[in-house]
């Protein structure tokens, strides 16, 4: 590792459902967040972590920052929001003109005195260079942005000209983390949350977003290369459990081997999943609840 390292932490924050997960995952050309098209898909900060010879780039997704109505929410919002007086530069993902909603996240950039990209995300979606010009000049005059990038972040198009400005505005200093590490999730999180994925693909209306995942416990066996899982689901409603169980038990199996195939592709292990549902009413706008199953302020 060269001595004259540099290194640094690199917020990345928008409105729900902006692709702010899958750009993390594109520059880090690995899968460490989820994604869905379900807005709230991200529910906790997470550093994702990209190391190269000579720097070493810490990118914190962040939830979607929004205006929540329940307690869960309002939380979610929260750690966003705090997330950028820890951070040495920000990329902003938009994929529309700016609106109230995008407003209302400049509004936090102010006073920072930190660098803030402009990403202009979706752009394969877009019909033409002028619709895309018009995406950046709805922007222009509301911040001083360090730069503006049209990407597609799902197509890893127009990415390296971001990373290559990121790291240019990097500060000297040594790698916060070791250098085959990718992400600060521990296995139990990075397993409920593929299983939580699932459930954002296949269940609709309230029923994702009334979902907890809890990874109760875990067992290897080094030997044959096998872990044996065992998962909690939380809902509010019977009705919710309901649903996630399917038509005899199809529902829910479908989930299970699906989250199966990313374990074992993500740790090399072949999985046993075993998935359980719990109906606690009411639970997103319990503290205690939200405690129990990982909402802190982080």
């Amino acid at each position: 590792m060269n001595n004259n390292t540099k290194s640094g932490f690199v917020a990345i924050v928008g409105r729900p459902n902006v692709g702010k997960s899958t750009l993390l995952n594109t520059l880090l050309k690995e899968k460490i967040a989820i994604t869905s098209p379900k807005p709230q898909t991200t529910r906790h900060r997470i550093s994702g972590i990209l190391t190269k010879d000579n720097y070493q780039i810490v990118f914190v997704d962040t939830p979607g920052m929004h205006k929540g109505k329940d307690l869960l929410n309002k939380r979610i919002d929260k750690v966003a929001v705090s997330t950028l007086k820890d951070v040495d530069s920000i990329i902003f993902v938009v994929d529309r003109k700016k609106g109230l909603a995008e407003e209302h996240v400049i509004n936090y950039f102010k006073g920072l005195n930190i660098p803030v990209y402009l990403v202009i995300n979706k752009i394969d979606l877009m019909k033409n260079k002028s619709e895309i010009d018009e995406f950046i000049i709805s922007y222009l005059g509301s911040y001083e942005f360090a730069g503006v990038y049209p990407i597609s972040a799902a197509n890893d198009e127009n990415i390296e000209f971001l990373l290559n400005d990121v790291v240019k505005s990097l500060s000297d200093g040594p790698f916060y983390y070791p250098v085959e590490m990718k992400t600060d999730q521990t296995n139990e999180k990075i397993m409920s949350e593929f299983i939580r994925e699932k459930i954002l693909y296949y269940t609709e209306e309230e029923v994702p977003h009334a979902t907890a995942v809890v990874i109760e416990s875990m067992d290897y066996n080094e030997e044959y290369k096998t872990v044996d899982v065992r998962a909690l689901i939380i809902v509010e409603r019977t009705s919710q459990k309901i649903i996630l169980i399917g038509k005899n038990g199809e529902k829910i199996k479908q989930i299970g081997t699906e989250a199966r195939l990313d374990i074992n592709k993500k740790f090399g292990f072949k999985a046993h999943l075993e998935l359980w549902i719990k109906v606690k009413k009411d639970w997103r706008n319990r503290p205690n609840e939200l405690l129990r199953y990982g909402f802190d302020n982080e």
